[in-house]
């Protein structure tokens, strides 16, 4: 697996976070990393985007842009009222593969969900995950409605005949209510495939070294990590 595409179900679910815990652990596993951004929107040329943030937090990785544009919206959208280039999937595809010559691992962190414009012909990060033959890893929120975009996401993937690597909970609460601690028994079920992790709310906001400590902590094997899904769905069990 040197190419990895990692999505959301959505926006502020907990992508980068999970990008940056999965790089962690595969630099522990004592495996070269580089963090391709797709499509960075909402940042100033003098900003930190997501490809910094996951380097900030896991350390020893190569972070690289393919575009970016100043509004935080849609990637096409956002290069069509910038009068700018728009990013094109085979333009992220060759980034990807460049950077795979050097690297055990490029993880592609897209744009908010799988089927979010880049450009005005409809290309997406299903398409990047098309050219590259990568999988994909899902990040999904723990509460009510996350079942829903998760199997949509899931189905989407399976249409286009894409692997679906596994579902990681972005943000797991401190106090999970009912749904969130059902959902952990659902989630694999809709989408099809293992849960793969779950990510502690705020992990984000730990010092860089802590977090790089235990970001295994919050990965199965099939991550670089040691969590065990099954004694995660028994503790957290309704």
């Amino acid at each position: 697996m040197p190419i990895l595409v990692i999505t959301g179900t959505g926006t502020e679910v907990g992508k980068t976070v999970t990008t940056a815990a999965v790089a962690a652990a595969a630099v522990a596993a004592g495996r070269s990393v580089a963090v391709l951004k797709a499509a960075q929107t909402g940042v100033r040329p003098d900003e930190r985007g997501d490809a910094d943030e996951v380097a900030r937090l896991a350390g020893a990785v190569t972070a690289a842009e393919v575009a970016r544009f100043p509004e935080p919206l849609a990637p096409g959208t956002a290069a069509r009222r910038a009068g700018m280039s728009p990013v094109r999937p085979q333009d992220v595809a060759e980034a990807a593969a460049k950077l795979a010559v050097e690297h055990d691992l490029v993880l592609v962190e897209g744009a908010g969900g799988l089927l979010v414009r880049f450009d005005a012909t409809g290309g997406t990060l299903a398409d990047v995950a098309r050219l590259l033959n990568a999988p994909v890893l899902l990040v999904a929120s723990a509460g009510l409605g996350t079942l829903n975009t998760t199997e949509l996401t899931a189905r989407e993937l399976r249409f286009r005949e894409l692997e679906l690597l596994g579902v990681v909970i972005g943000s797991w609460p401190d106090s999970p209510d009912l749904a969130s601690r059902c959902n952990v028994a659902d989630l694999p079920e809709v989408a099809g495939a293992p849960l793969l992790g779950a990510l502690p709310a705020g992990a984000g906001a730990l010092a860089p070294a802590d977090f790089r400590a235990v970001a295994p902590n919050w990965l199965s094997a099939r991550l670089d990590g040691d969590w065990d899904a099954e004694a995660f769905r028994i503790r957290e069990a309704p």
